[in-house]
């Protein structure tokens, strides 16, 4: 059994432990209100521009093509992977590994590269001999994402994807914000940019059409590589937002746990203490019996 001195040890541990989860706590959910302002503000520009883009993108086939727009095979692939660069953060980054190696594994048969973006998949990943065309490490650390690191990266995957068509598709892989309590890895289709359904507007359900100032083959020329970026930027942003709330879920559940160990451990020392007095009682009594 442990001794009085060994429970008040371990009590005070867990007390120390509860105070540094609580800290981490705090500091996820300011950085996580901030991650979310950015994820909310950044979303509808990155979908619609998607959508406006994707529907287009079929239209003008037979007017001209684009290196981005031009679909190829489905033999080389290249995954670019957003994670985080720290741990203790539940299973957020977990979940995205999982799903980038199930996503590997149902496409065992293609060539495949990757572009980590985080500390923690690229150490995963290699130690699984992925070859890597590039790595970023660092860029989230702080609780944020920037919009130049984003270009950096975005420019990156085109060159590589234009380059002698050393990849015939582009895919990101990064974890989508639902709600704090809720976060869900995306594997989305990067490039060859990928054709949708044309809009519509809400009058009879007609196309949308749109009139060009510039010609069409320049002015896709300047948003295609635009569409990269803001594709990139967004999977930070929501990797961001979806870390710092995994994180505050995560320390919000090991400071409740440790309270029950606390009150677990103070109660087992309260025994030790009744104990070790109801022994003294009784050598004092058996003490005075003898005399």
């Amino acid at each position: 059994m442990a001794s009085l001195l060994d429970m008040r040890r371990r009590i005070k541990s867990v007390k120390n432990t509860q105070q540094i989860t609580k800290a981490m706590k705090m500091v996820a959910a300011a950085k996580l209100k901030r991650a979310q302002d950015r994820v909310t503000a950044a979303r509808p520009y990155a979908k619609k521009m998607s959508a406006v883009l994707g529907g287009l993108s079929a239209k003008v086939a037979d007017e001209f093509s684009h290196p981005l727009l031009t679909p190829r095979g489905d033999e080389k692939y290249l995954v670019v992977l957003v994670t985080a660069d720290k741990g203790l953060a539940g299973a957020f980054n977990a979940n995205v590994i999982k799903a980038t190696q199930a996503f590997l594994n149902e496409n065992s048969t293609k060539s495949a590269e990757m572009i980590p973006v985080g500390r923690k998949g690229r150490d995963f990943f290699k130690r699984r001999n992925v070859t890597f065309r590039a790595e970023h490490v660092g860029l989230t650390a702080l609780g944020s994402a920037n919009y130049s690191d984003a270009a950096r990266i975005a420019d990156e995957i085109i060159e590589t994807f234009t380059d002698d068509e050393a990849v015939d598709k582009v895919f990101l892989v990064f974890t989508e914000f639902k709600t704090v309590l809720s976060q869900k890895p995306v594997i989305e289709q990067l490039l060859p940019i990928p054709s949708i359904k044309p809009e519509t507007t809400d009058e009879g359900g007609v196309e949308a059409e749109y009139i060009y100032e510039q010609p069409a083959a320049e002015i896709f020329g300047k948003l295609l590589p635009k569409q990269v970026v803001t594709q990139v930027y967004r999977a930070m942003l929501e990797s961001v937002a979806s870390e710092q709330g995994s994180r505050m879920t995560a320390m919000d559940s090991a400071s409740k746990n440790a309270g029950e160990l606390i009150d677990s451990l103070t109660l087992n020392m309260n025994r030790i203490r009744q104990a070790a007095i109801t022994k003294e009682i009784i050598e004092v009594v058996s003490g005075a019996a003898a005399l």
